[in-house]
């Protein structure tokens, strides 16, 4: 059995005659740029993440920059982020202006260590952005204290948690924004790149719409420096689609969590925990081991496809050489780095396949 660590065509196949009749209807509409399909698709993701605005994009990566803009960041400034994020993170950080400072990661979990901030405030930090790593929610209320004491913004990268809940909130309302990613692999995803901006606040949501159409509220009046950055029709309407289904295809995602936490490894395996404040969407399902790279190839010798997720953190990457982050600055992330490995997962990976997984896992230890 070849199985694969996560299928995309199947999301077509399953929702065709509505995907179909969605394309159908832009292409008949003339109008594929800013039109009602994008209007609709924020109104709709808004109303279901729970904030006033929803602003979209091309792109995951632009919807961070863009809200760090919205929010007045710029050069001069620094933002927190933690050590372990997929790049984009670090990378919208560094478009805006501003500096990113990195923060480790808590060894019970990928996300930012809240107890670690003071050390990284100084004062030029203007923000943080915690990201909910793997559809796993960070610990939001001791990073939210932290920022309203120092007067910080805090933006979400939610790049990877749609639907998911901390404390029984969604993430994408927690903090001042909050910044989605909607490419193909994601729980939602485009067809394509797309993203999103949520927020409350009405003059970030003004903001981010002109900052994403060449910096204008009119045409050809230009108010702000800008840039192209939008979520087409096709696009929006295909998210659409798919927004309809979202939540029963997190929910086959928690099953498949829920059948891998089950199975009985031995150390020095360990499988992701999850606090009882959290309520995690299994983006990815990451387990650790030292041995990862034999445990990758034992796999893969049995038709099972795995991936890192991430394999350099963003400090010890060649873009950010210029920092002078040295080994050893971020441990945790470091170690974890080697040991992390993603299984399987996702809306169309069947029980039997997780099985053969487990059932695999069980096997290397022996």
């Amino acid at each position: 059995m070849k199985i694969p660590i996560l299928e995309l065509k199947p999301t077509y196949l399953e929702l065709q005659e509505e995907i179909d009749a969605a394309y159908h209807r832009v292409m008949n509409s003339g109008w594929y740029l800013l039109g009602e399909e994008t209007r609709a698709f924020e109104e709709e993701y808004a109303a279901y993440i729970g904030t006033r605005h929803c602003v979209s994009v091309a792109n995951g990566l632009d919807a961070i920059r863009i809200a760090l803009s919205a929010h007045g960041i710029g050069p001069g400034d620094e933002v927190i982020v933690p050590a372990q994020t997929f790049i984009a993170t670090w990378l919208a950080v560094t478009q805006c202006g501003a500096t990113p400072v990195g923060v480790d990661i808590g060894e019970s979990g990928s996300n930012l260590d809240p107890a670690l901030l003071p050390a990284a405030l100084t004062p030029r930090t203007r923000a943080i952005v915690p990201v909910h790593l793997y559809g796993q929610p960070a610990d939001m209320e001791p990073i939210l204290a932290f920022a309203r004491a120092h007067g910080l913004v805090v933006i979400e990268d939610a790049a990877q948690a749609h639907g998911a809940r901390y404390r029984g909130r969604r993430c994408g309302t927690l903090g001042h924004s909050a910044a989605f990613s909607f490419y193909p692999g994601k729980n939602l995803g485009a067809f394509s790149d797309a993203g999103a901006i949520t927020t409350d606040d009405d003059e970030v949501a003004r903001k981010a719409r002109m900052l994403r159409n060449y910096g204008s509220e009119k045409r050809y009046y230009h108010d702000l420096p800008g840039i192209n950055s939008r979520t087409d029709e096709l696009h929006a309407a295909f998210l659409r689609v798919k927004l309809r289904h979202l939540d029963e295809w997190n929910a086959r995602r928690a099953g498949l969590a829920g059948q891998y936490r089950q199975t009985v490894l031995p150390p020095p395996f360990i499988l992701p925990s999850v606090p009882e404040w959290a309520e995690p969407v299994w983006h990815l399902f990451v387990i650790r081991h030292p041995e990862r790279d034999l445990l990758q190839r034992f796999l893969a010798e049995r038709g099972i496809q795995t991936m890192i997720h991430y394999p350099i953190p963003p400090h010890r990457s060649e873009a950010y050489r210029p920092l002078g982050y040295a080994p050893g600055s971020f441990p945790v992330a470091e170690r974890l780095a080697g040991e992390i490995l993603s299984l399987p997962i996702g809306p169309h990976i069947t029980p039997e396949q997780a099985a053969v997984v487990a059932d695999a896992l069980k096997a290397f230890t022996a």
